[in-house]
């Protein structure tokens, strides 16, 4: 890939994540609506199909994708009970990003154990 396709792909995702800022602003459910559309995963898989025509891949991607998505929800029901209790936006935020890693870690160790590589 060029650096031009790149950057083009890039300025596209800084795009979508300023419209879900401006949107959320105007009305915090709305810009969750827009923030909670995959739309990071179908640009993804929109490039990866472009850039290689590889159904396998692709297939690969989507299918640990799924895996990825389930340990990431906990998150977001952890940090509105963070800040609903008076805990600093900061803090909740660090506190919800720890969660999903250490589920990602699980999800993964887990899955190993069921023959699911991710």
């Amino acid at each position: 890939m060029n650096i031009a396709a790149f950057l083009a792909r890039a300025a596209l995702a800084g795009l979508i994540v300023a419209a879900v800022a401006l949107i959320a602003r105007r009305s915090p459910l709305a810009g969750a609506l827009v923030a909670s559309l995959p739309l990071v995963s179908v640009l993804g898989m929109i490039f990866l199909w472009r850039d290689t025509h590889d159904p396998e891949r692709l297939a690969a991607h989507a299918g640990a994708t799924l895996w990825y998505v389930l340990p990431s929800l906990p998150m977001f029901a952890l940090m509105p009970l963070l800040l609903r209790h008076g805990v600093s936006f900061w803090i909740s935020l660090a506190m919800g990003c720890a969660l999903t890693i250490a589920l990602y870690v699980a999800t993964t160790l887990i899955a190993a154990r069921f023959g699911v590589a991710l």
